[in-house]
């Protein structure tokens, strides 16, 4: 169906194309009474501005805000992480009758070409920047093109941009310290890919806990929050001579897959092997035993950085601020360790 132009209202209207322009833009030249009329029919016609109009005028905001996650598609849709995150955007911009962008990349190449594409085409008014890295290019990029944008990261790390961070350190000793009170003395971190910024913070903080409760055995290794990698590090942990009692993964897809290695090799949780996620969601407790968990507001997270970034747009100082912190939820997942040969059958 063909959108309906300000000649049809002015056409339904009976009057002339200036006078619908009065009438939907709030200006002096029209009655109040055929300014009721017209805006009846703009909206009976299912009349809306377009996206460019509004941008060229002075001040014209798009009414669009950009997420560009660089993630392989195939697998950004089993991540209840994102999708919690997009849940919280959505909510917050639905009350601000705005749209959000989302852009899926596998480079940060192609990501970086999509702040610069929606920049110089007016497609959004700002951007929300995920997955801060070490010396992060991205954030040079957007400064330059002056564009509004909110990262979720930091506070190190983000330049002049606002950010809205969270503590890593506090929740991960609460984790390595409940853990160490349950006996286990050999914990290892399955953590993210060591670029991110975020993955450094949790496994500095991990080893500084550990370090504190006197766990010489604790390590991290590096996987990339897949299913199939947290298979493959969690196969090759559990078949080693010396076992870890205790594991403690990234995300919940990968304590997922180590549930199912942990059963797959006949390694009983949890009186053999204690598991924690990192994210917490529903499917951590449609399993057997449920996983014990960080949980995280996630959607109340992203509702945040939009706010945030809607401030930024309308041109308000923006600072730095803190997210809700993550609170430990213990499930049948985790327990106390028990006296058992560490030795693989």
């Amino acid at each position: 169906m063909r959108r309906p132009t300000i000649m049809d209202i002015a056409r339904a209207a009976g009057v002339s194309k200036g006078a619908v322009s009065y009438a939907l833009n709030g200006r002096p030249g029209v009655s109040e009474e055929t300014r009721g009329r017209i805006l009846a029919i703009a909206r009976d016609l299912g009349w809306a501005p377009s996206s460019p109009a509004r941008a060229l005028a002075p001040g014209g905001r798009i009414g669009a805000i950009g997420l560009v996650v660089d993630r392989p598609a195939h697998s950004l849709g089993l991540e209840p992480f994102f999708m919690q995150l997009v849940s919280g955007i959505e909510a917050e911009l639905a009350s601000s009758g705005m749209d959000l962008l989302l852009q899926v990349t596998e480079d940060m190449g192609a990501e970086i070409a999509a702040y610069r594409r929606w920049s110089t085409e007016r497609r959004v008014d700002g951007v929300i920047m995920v997955d801060l890295r070490v010396d992060d290019p991205r954030v040079r990029v957007v400064e330059e093109l002056r564009l509004p944008a909110v990262v979720l990261g930091g506070p190190e790390g983000v330049g002049s941009l606002p950010c809205l961070y969270s503590d890593e350190a506090t929740p991960m000793r609460e984790v390595v310290h409940y853990l160490a009170a349950l006996g286990h003395r050999h914990i290892v971190q399955v953590a993210g890919p060591e670029k991110f910024l975020h993955t450094r913070a949790r496994a500095r903080a991990f080893l500084g806990a550990a370090e504190q409760a006197g766990l010489g055995e604790a390590r991290s290794v590096h996987a990339d929050y897949t299913g199939e990698m947290g298979t493959r590090v969690t196969r090759r942990l559990l078949a080693a001579t010396e076992r870890p009692t205790a594991l403690v993964y990234d995300n919940d897809l990968m304590a997922l897959a180590g549930l199912g290695v942990a059963q797959e090799m006949g390694v009983d949780v949890p009186s053999q092997l204690s598991i924690v996620a990192w994210d917490d969601s529903v499917l951590c407790r449609l399993v057997r035993p449920s996983l014990t968990a960080l949980t995280r507001d996630v959607a109340s997270y992203g509702r945040q950085a939009a706010l945030m970034l809607g401030r930024a747009i309308e041109g308000g100082t923006v600072g730095d601020e803190e997210g809700a912190r993550g609170e430990l939820h213990p499930r049948g997942s985790t327990g106390p360790q028990g006296a058992w040969d560490r030795t693989p059958k």
